[in-house]
C-alpha cells in the first residue's frame, strides 16, 4: 500500500465532508417531535378504544378491588 502525504487542509475537508453527509441524512428536532405527536396520538386511540371497549370489566375490577380493601382494612 502507498502511503500519500494529506495536508491540514485536506484532511479538513475530508472531515467536514463527512460531518455534511451525516447532517444531511439526520432528522430535525422539529420532525422528531411531529413523530412523537402522531405516534402519542395513536396510542391515545389505542387506549379509549381500549376503556371504552372493556369499561364494564374495568368497572367490576374497581368494585371487587374497593371490596377487598375494604375487608382487609387499607381503603
Amino acid at each position: 500500500m502507498v502511503k500519500k502525504n494529506i495536508t491540514i487542509d485536506q484532511l479538513a475537508v475530508m472531515v467536514q465532508e463527512g460531518f455534511n453527509d451525516v447532517t444531511s441524512n439526520m432528522a430535525t428536532k422539529v420532525e422528531i417531535e411531529k413523530g412523537f405527536k402522531e405516534v402519542n396520538k395513536k396510542l391515545d386511540r389505542i387506549e379509549n378504544e381500549l376503556i371504552k371497549e372493556h369499561s364494564e370489566e374495568i368497572k367490576n375490577l374497581k368494585e371487587r378491588v374497593r371490596i377487598l380493601e375494604n375487608a382487609l382494612g387499607i381503603e
